[in-house]
C-alpha cells in the first residue's frame, strides 16, 4: 500500500500544505508537539491529522500562547488526539482573558502612539509633556509605560501628558 493511501505525508507535503516550515515541524518533533512515523529507510511520514495539530500550534502562538502551555493543552486531550473544533473552543476560552488584555494594551498605545512612545526618554520633544523632569525613569530603563509598566500617578504628569496605567 502507498503512502498516500495510507494517509500520511511526507514532511515536504506537510510543509506545503499547512504552512510550516521544515524545520519548524522538525522542531515541533522534538518538542513532543507533533509526531511522526518512520519508513524503513527512516524518512519522516505525517498523518493527515498532523495538518490539523500544526493549525491549531500556530494559531495558538499568534495569540500570544507559549509553546509550553500548547504543548500542555495538547497533553490534556485523550490519547493525545488531534484537537476538535470543541476542544478548541474550551481551550482557547483559557486564553481569551489574555488576548483582551493584550487588544487592551494595543488600543492604548495606538491611542497615545502620536503623543509618546511611553519609554520615558527625553529624546522627543513631546516627552517633555508626557514625562516632565523624567520622572519616569524611577520606575527602570525601557518602555516603562507599556504593557507591564508600573502606575503613573497623575501628579507627575503635565494635564496635558500623561495618563495613569
Amino acid at each position: 500500500m502507498g503512502e498516500r493511501e495510507r494517509g500520511t505525508l511526507t514532511v515536504g507535503e506537510a510543509s506545503r500544505r499547512s504552512g510550516v516550515p521544515v524545520s519548524a515541524l522538525h522542531f515541533y518533533e522534538r518538542e513532543g508537539l507533533i509526531t511522526a512515523e518512520r519508513t524503513a529507510g527512516n524518512q519522516r511520514r505525517y498523518h493527515r491529522t498532523t495538518l490539523r495539530r500544526l493549525a491549531f500550534i500556530r494559531t495558538s502562538q499568534r495569540l500570544g500562547v507559549s509553546l509550553s502551555e500548547i504543548r500542555e493543552a495538547l497533553d490534556s486531550l485523550p490519547s493525545g488526539r488531534t484537537p476538535t473544533p470543541e476542544d478548541w473552543s474550551a481551550l482557547s476560552a483559557g486564553w481569551r482573558e489574555r488576548l483582551d488584555a493584550r487588544i487592551a494594551a494595543l488600543v492604548a498605545l495606538r491611542d497615545t502612539l502620536d503623543d509618546c512612545i511611553g519609554c520615558g526618554c527625553l529624546s522627543l520633544a513631546s516627552c517633555a509633556l508626557n514625562n516632565p523632569e523624567d520622572v519616569l525613569a524611577a520606575h527602570g530603563p525601557g518602555p516603562v509605560r507599556w504593557p507591564s509598566a508600573p502606575p503613573v500617578k497623575a501628579s507627575e504628569c503635565l494635564p496635558t501628558g500623561c495618563e495613569t496605567a
